[in-house]
């Protein structure tokens, strides 16, 4: 069995059976359960690495040829693909709860199938083609076959789009600029495209406005996933960028330009955040402020980059499983989700009112739950080096908890003859339930991480020296 085989191909073949094959009955379960097996063998099973079980011996060889091109997974990678498997399968077993399993679940194996292609394709350049195909499939599990996408999805697939040429073309120069580090022009060139491509790839200010619009328009569990899939896998491409390119990880001037839109996006993020009045708006302009801080970390050139970059990104996926899923109950029974239709909803769904504000709490860096490590590490490495960026990113941060408790002030806002009441399902409950155990323990014992913390450096061998 080889590596590529094992976490692409499978997953992708398996989408593809519960989408013509299978009914919506046991999709989640199917897909929650695979993704599972697959985070668990890549946490215990070492790539490339001959393991004898009593009589018979295996290993799980690392590289497969298609088309000429290769997709190789070293041992490295292990602790990576545990962590985007792991968290797929809580995306996967939630959204039965969500009421979006069948579709969801078999396009989202499919584009967690193609996303991990873009981790392990040489040359890496090819990562930009499966990004987009991802995407395409996205389009997909945002607007059904029968609907007309609206202006949000639109814009998404068209920015996504343009993002792709932008990467080629820099990535093609980029060699260029390696065998002739003297030529100012080819490197300058080469610098605008990059910074051009990663800006629609990230939705930088003011790339970020179809957000908003997608999670009015769609639905908010694949909206969610969305906002957790791509960009985690971008960060990680950005990562691979500055760790093969010694001039772009050592220019002042890139790491400035990436730190500024960190500071741009988290601070428009959260000030937006608070002015929202959306509980759809709201979630999309915490992502775009969480986005930032990720940018923030890339641009600081600091010696612990990699360790807070994966520290805010394995709870990221947990905060918006929670927060998505509480979103998708209360939108059954309010829907535009506006302040003015969600009055009062905190007495009819008490748990899910409590995890989507414990989830936006914890995206807003709130102590005791999983985004404040992170959070606190990232300030001690910023505030060394720019008191002004801090204290805009303290507004972004601020921002994001006036609208948790505005938000809260909407749901609970119901007259007094008004009952309480338990309108969640069990396995609602129990999926909620879960989830914000899982916020409190990341938050109050971070170090249940470590496992996966030390060794994920060793992917980026230059970053991590």
């Amino acid at each position: 069995m080889s590596a590529p085989i094992l976490w692409i191909a499978l997953p992708f073949l398996a989408g593809g059976a519960i989408l013509f094959l299978l009914g919506e009955k046991y999709s989640s379960y199917i897909a929650g359960g695979l993704t599972a097996l697959l985070s668990l063998i890549a946490l215990f099973i070492p790539i490339d690495a001959a393991l004898l079980l009593g009589a018979f011996s295996f290993k799980i060889s690392p590289a497969i040829e298609v088309f000429g091109r290769s997709f190789e997974f070293s041992a490295a990678d292990g602790p990576l693909l545990a962590m985007i498997y792991g968290l797929a399968a809580i995306w996967f077993f939630g959204s039965e709860s969500s009421g979006a399993a069948h579709r969801f679940t078999s396009l989202g194996l499919m584009i967690i199938a193609l996303l991990t292609a873009s981790i392990a394709v040489e040359p890496f350049l090819y990562a930009a083609l499966l990004l987009e195909m991802a995407a395409m499939l996205v389009v997909f599990m945002l607007v059904s076959i029968y609907q007309v996408p609206g202006k949000g999805v639109v814009r998404f697939i068209v920015y996504q789009t343009f993002a792709m040429p932008f990467i080629l073309f820099s990535g093609w120069m980029l060699a260029g600029v390696e065998a002739n580090p003297g030529d100012l022009g080819t490197t300058v060139a080469s610098g605008v495209m990059l910074s051009m491509g990663f800006a629609f790839l990230f939705a930088i200010f003011p790339l970020y406005n179809w957000i908003p619009q997608v999670l009015e328009e769609s639905p908010p569990y694949a909206a969610g996933f969305l906002l957790w899939a791509l960009p985690v896998f971008t960060v990680i491409f950005a990562l691979g960028f500055l760790d093969r390119y010694a001039w772009l990880r050592n220019t002042a001037q890139i790491s400035n330009a990436v730190l500024v839109s960190g500071i741009i996006m988290t601070a428009t993020g959260g000030i937006f955040c608070a002015l929202q009045r959306h509980l759809g708006r709201i979630l999309a302009y915490a992502a775009i402020a969480e986005t930032g801080l990720f940018l923030l970390a890339l641009g600081l050139q600091t010696s612990n980059l990699l360790e807070i970059v994966f520290l805010a990104l394995i709870p990221r996926g947990l905060e918006l499983t929670v927060w998505a899923l509480a979103l998708s109950i209360i939108k059954r029974r309010a829907f535009p989700l506006k302040f003015s239709d969600i009055q009062g909803l905190a007495r009819k769904f008490p748990i899910a009112t409590g995890s989507l504000v414990l989830a936006h709490l914890s995206v807003a860096g709130f102590p005791l739950l999983a985004g404040f490590p992170s959070r606190i590490a990232l300030w001690h490495a910023l505030t060394p080096q720019s008191m002004t960026a801090s204290i805009w990113v303290f507004m972004g941060m601020f921002g994001l908890q006036i609208a948790a408790f505005r938000t809260l002030a909407a749901l609970v806002m119901a007259g007094d003859d008004a009952k309480w009441e338990l309108n969640e399902s069990w396995i609602q409950t129990a999926m909620l339930g879960i989830g914000v155990v899982g916020l409190f323990m990341l938050g109050m014992f971070p170090q249940i991480l470590q496992p996966f913390l030390i060794n994920l450096p060793a992917l980026f061998e230059h970053l991590a020296q």
